[in-house]
């Protein structure tokens, strides 16, 4: 369960330490300790019995072993202790003087405005030569997005690699395709070229082959791709409350199905050549 709560709220609770009797009795007394009665050192260090005066060691002298124990403990509370560290400890907070303040943006476009600002602010600081006025800030979110977008830049590298092979061996599998459709056609290029059709129209028959197959298969996969984000969508909105997260642009679609279009022409030359290259005589006697 979560609480929230007002500003104001806040603001009270803080009034309300700052006028505590205790507070109120460190502030008038800055140089004593008022938790043990003793004077705040600067140089305070870990106690020595050498360094007493004589009085301070005959007045120790005569202390029971009780009497010295809280002494003792009187002077551990007290070493190290100071009067910001007190009031710290008190909690009391100056509203004038905040040790730090939280912004937080409605949008990501909001935070880089946020951070604009902020950098420009900081170099008109150091330009006119006020160090002190510099802002330090830390983009949490901004770090996390970084952490974010390194880890997806790694994963987007192993699918592109698997991509790759996969690319390399569709293309390899449609050129001994289409070599099988040489080999299968032979009697047909026969009868092409008897008939006046020349090498690079035999070519070019198989290059438009090629281009369809490309073609078809790259538009069969954006239409699917595009299908099946209509569920994805549907269930990352019944899960984190997105909507519209698996998307296609059109124009990287585009590029896809150019992309396939070139893949499939290019692993069809080589057969096409080699079709045009046949010898319509022994193309013709071919069964």
């Amino acid at each position: 369960m979560e609480f929230g709560y007002k500003s104001s709220l806040k603001e009270y609770v803080i009034n309300k330490v700052n006028e505590s009797d205790i507070v109120k009795e460190q502030k008038a007394n800055k140089k004593v300790n008022i938790l043990t009665g003793l004077e705040f050192s600067e140089n305070a260090g870990e106690f020595n019995y050498n360094n007493l005066s004589e009085e301070q060691k005959a007045y120790v002298g005569t202390l029971s072993q009780e009497q010295i124990a809280e002494l003792m403990k009187k002077y551990s509370e007290n070493n190290g202790a100071s009067y910001e560290g007190n009031l710290e400890k008190f909690g009391v907070v100056n509203l004038n003087e905040p040790s730090g303040i939280y912004i937080y943006p409605k949008d990501f476009e909001a935070k880089e405005k946020i951070a604009k600002m902020i950098e420009d602010y900081n170099q008109v600081q150091k330009d006119c030569g006020i160090e002190e006025n510099v802002i330090t800030y830390s983009d949490i979110v901004g770090t996390m997005m970084n952490s974010v977008t390194a880890i997806i830049d790694v994963i987007s590298y192993v699918l592109m690699a698997f991509v790759s092979v996969s690319l390399i061996v569709s293309s390899i599998m449609i050129g001994i395709i289409t070599y099988i459709s040489v080999l299968e056609r032979i009697k047909e290029i026969g009868i092409l070229r008897s008939i006046g059709a020349s090498k690079k129209d035999i070519s070019r028959v198989f290059n438009a082959e090629t281009l369809l197959v490309g073609l078809t298969s790259g538009l069969l996969g954006i239409g699917i791709t595009l299908l099946i984000c209509i569920p994805a969508n549907i269930i990352i909105k019944s899960v984190t409350g997105v909507s519209g997260i698996a998307s296609l642009p059109v124009a990287g679609g585009i590029i896809l199905v150019i992309i396939s279009v070139l893949l499939t022409v290019i692993a069809g030359l080589i057969p096409s050549k080699i079709a045009a290259k046949k010898d319509p005589v022994e193309a013709l006697r071919s069964e």
